[in-house]
C-alpha cells in the first residue's frame, strides 16, 4: 500500500521554527511533483509550497523568504523548513504528491495532515 505520512508538526512560539517531513512509503517507482498545503479553521485549503521532480520550487507570497521546501529522493521524503513562524501560519499542513507505482501511471496522493500551532 502506498501512502504519504507527514510528521514534525507541533506548538511553537512566534518567531520559532519547525521542519515538516512527508515520507512516501510502499512500492514506489517514482515521485513527481510534491506540494505542501495548509488549511486553517474556517478557511479554504491553500498551496504553501511545491517542488518538481527536477527541484524547481514555488512558494505562496505569504511564506516567501521564511519557508523552504526540499526533497531527498533517496529517502522518498520531502521537507518543509518553516522559520520566523507567525500566528497566521497556524493550520493543518498536508502533503500532496504524484506517485508512480510499477506498471501504473502517476496518481495523486494526500497525507493525513499534521497540526502546526504558532502561539505564545
Amino acid at each position: 500500500q502506498v501512502q504519504l505520512v507527514e510528521s514534525g508538526g507541533g506548538l511553537v512560539q512566534p518567531g520559532g521554527s519547525l521542519r515538516l517531513s512527508c515520507a512516501a512509503s510502499g512500492r514506489i517507482f517514482s515521485i513527481g511533483a510534491v506540494a505542501w498545503y495548509r488549511q486553517a479553521p474556517g478557511k479554504q485549503r491553500e498551496l504553501v509550497a511545491s517542488i518538481t521532480s527536477g527541484g524547481s520550487t514555488n512558494y505562496a507570497d505569504s511564506v516567501k523568504g521564511r519557508f523552504t521546501i526540499s526533497r531527498d529522493n533517496g529517502k522518498n521524503t520531502v521537507y518543509l523548513q518553516m522559520n520566523s513562524l507567525k500566528p497566521e501560519d497556524t493550520a493543518v499542513y498536508y502533503c500532496n504528491a504524484a506517485l508512480k507505482r510499477p506498471g501504473l501511471p502517476f496518481y495523486d496522493y494526500w497525507g493525513q495532515g499534521t497540526q502546526v500551532t504558532v502561539s505564545s
